[in-house]
């Protein structure tokens, strides 16, 4: 009687058992796919850092030298990045200062020289900045059209061989003002960068002196050096916007 009894139930409980059976072999796969998948999924972003690093290009300074004029270029480079500071220095300034204005260049008779070459630059007081051009009279028109052409908003005044320069207020118009002038520095010193760049490279091929692979390389080599270069102007620029704006850097 009771054979009978577990019998009967007999298939409900091998039923019971499959189901068992089945959700255990359902979490196995699952686990199985996600050990699978972890590793690929990791390698995955593995490749990418590895192909950020791998965009570092290599410079062979030898290999250059061998086949362009490359302190010539690299004397260039610096000279673009050089010429943006002295401006900034020179003609981009909030407020106009005496050592600014010293440096300030006024072009006669052809050449360019210093302010401070030409007259002596005191500060009579925190408004005003005299200079006196009694050494070289001649040179006054030259000094009032660089004064106002300095991009410092100054609008000097003369009496006699003597120029009275009121330091203009910093409003929010004039730091805007500077600022586009500093943009427009920095993108004359990066197209300066990229022309030396593509002058080189333009020789390199039109010589057909070397193989295309070695001319591959040279321009690979050269462009890094001008974006490295680009790079280090436009940080430059970057310090020189967010102290004209009054922002923190």
């Amino acid at each position: 009687k009771m054979l009978r009894t577990c019998w009967r139930f007999y298939p409900v409980l091998r039923q019971t058992i499959l189901l068992q059976r089945s959700s255990e072999i359902s979490q196995t796969i699952q686990q199985s796919r996600t050990i699978f998948l972890t590793p690929l999924c990791t390698k995955s972003k593995d490749k990418k850092k590895d192909n950020k690093k791998t965009g570092k290009v290599d410079i062979n300074e030898d290999f250059l030298r061998e086949h362009i004029k490359y302190d010539t270029l690299l004397g260039q480079m610096e000279k673009a990045i050089e010429n943006l500071k002295e401006d900034y220095i020179r003609n981009i300034s909030l407020r106009s200062s005496t050592g600014a204005l010293e440096e300030l260049r006024v072009r006669v008779d052809g050449k360019e020289h210093k302010l401070q070459e030409l007259g002596q630059v005191v500060r009579k007081n925190p408004q005003v900045i005299v200079i006196n051009l009694s050494g070289f009279p001649q040179t006054i028109p030259a000094v009032l059209a660089a004064l106002q052409k300095s991009g410092m908003n100054l609008n000097p005044q003369q009496d006699g061989t003597t120029l009275f320069v009121t330091v203009p207020p910093v409003t929010k118009e004039h730091r805007e003002n500077l600022a586009k002038g500093a943009k427009g520095l920095f993108i004359k010193c990066r197209d300066t960068i990229r022309t030396a760049q593509n002058d080189t490279v333009k020789k390199v091929r039109k010589s057909g002196s070397v193989s295309e692979d070695v001319a591959f390389s040279i321009q690979h080599q050269v462009v890094a050096i001008g974006d490295k270069f680009v790079a280090e102007a436009e940080k430059i620029y970057d310090v020189k916007h967010k102290e004209l704006l009054g922002e923190k850097k």
